[in-house]
């Protein structure tokens, strides 16, 4: 005989294994996340992302996860932490939830929920960071937070600092209400993109989030180099500049954990072969698993706060124009613009890759660094 446990029962087991929040919604179609996929992805606003977009009708459709469901207990986890002072020069930084894996343990809370369900004789199943359901919409319906303007889900009195993901059923459990939202007439997030993303409360713009653009695959896009600064994998700004979360780093914070990846140094990971990326950074995005984007990126970072002249950048980027990847040369090619360093392009100047003969174009385009900058001082 199956038994449906008490959703306070299942709250109390998902927060005893380490989530922060717990909420319950109907395994009903998520129809106006499907729509809003697929009106955005026509627009052109997807650039090219898969996450959900690849196919919104099944990732707003939990039956297609389980068939027969009819509950979705969805999972909240903090990742919020307290960065440490910056001691890498030049180094890249991480966003939050990249520093160590927050998933793993997510869904081993997640699992325990699922444990109990199938212990009481129903079916369930754990999706978390994949392309199997809409997790920010399941959230929003289970009650666990509101859509914030900047598309992320803020979490009553804590932010948006959380990893979502999700136990679809076949128990038929008592939905949660879905909060009312909570930003009033704020829209501090949308002036904080560096790069305009957000252009209207709730509308991300991917083909101009630095988040996005550092896990894509293909030439960085010229206009946003710049503002990518010294972001090696992520972007936190349109978080850091939310009044919760501003709120909630008030309080008592942990600090990283043990092994947290805040800052990489760039130029020690252009001198790792793939291998050894691939075992310090494999868990991240990276697009066909191929370290050569983590490299593109590092190289933007030396061209935007590397010291012009110094000779550990100017190794790191004479290496690199001579790379066997056009995609390197071609980044580096830019760096070297931005810092002033054209004595270096020397190897390229006959390069007839048309990345690298578009960067050789367009000298005169890049902007030069700034004196007052920062730089690294080693």
């Amino acid at each position: 005989m199956r038994v449906v446990p008490p959703v306070d029962v299942l709250r109390q087991i998902g927060r005893d294994a380490g989530l922060d929040a717990v909420g319950v919604t109907t395994a009903a179609p998520f129809e106006a996340a499907r729509q809003v996929l697929v009106a955005r992805k026509a627009q052109g606003l997807a650039g090219g992302m898969q996450f959900t977009y690849r196919n919104p009708a099944r990732s707003t459709d939990p039956n297609r996860i389980l068939e027969g469901a009819r509950s979705v207990v969805v999972g909240a986890r903090s990742y919020q932490r307290q960065a440490p002072p910056d001691t890498i020069e030049p180094g890249g930084r991480v966003a939050r939830y990249a520093w160590v894996d927050h998933y793993a343990p997510l869904r081993r809370a997640l699992g325990s929920v699922a444990a109990e369900l199938e212990l009481q004789g129903w079916q369930a199943r754990v999706v978390a960071d994949d392309n199997a359901l809409v997790d920010r919409a399941a959230a929003a319906r289970a009650g666990i937070g509101w859509y914030g303007k900047n598309c992320n889900i803020l979490v009553p009195g804590a932010g948006s600092w959380f990893v979502l993901g999700s136990v679809v059923t076949d128990a038929p459990l008592a939905p949660d209400a879905p909060l009312a939202d909570g930003c009033g007439s704020c829209q501090r997030c949308l002036p904080a993109c560096p790069t305009g993303a957000l252009t209207a409360p709730g509308v991300l713009d991917a083909r101009r989030c630095l988040a996005w653009l550092v896990q894509a695959p293909g030439v960085f896009p010229f206009e946003h180099r710049v503002a990518l600064g010294d972001r090696l994998y992520g972007c936190d700004d349109c978080q850091e500049a939310c009044p919760p979360n501003r709120r909630s780093a008030r309080r008592a914070v942990p600090g990283p954990e043990a092994g947290s990846q805040v800052l990489v140094d760039v130029l020690e990971l252009l001198t790792l072969d793939d291998e050894e990326i691939l075992a310090r950074h494999g868990r991240w995005y990276i697009p066909r698993r191929d370290p050569v984007y983590l490299r593109r990126n590092a190289l933007i970072i030396l061209g935007n706060i590397g010291t012009p002249g110094h000779r550990l950048v100017a190794a790191a980027l004479s290496r690199a124009l001579v790379d066997p990847e056009a995609l390197l040369r071609a980044h580096a090619v830019w760096a070297c613009a931005r810092l002033g360093d054209l004595a270096l392009l020397g190897p390229v100047t006959q390069d007839d890759h048309p990345w690298v003969r578009h960067e050789l174009d367009r000298l005169a385009e890049v902007p030069r660094r700034d004196a007052a900058g920062p730089e690294m001082t080693v």
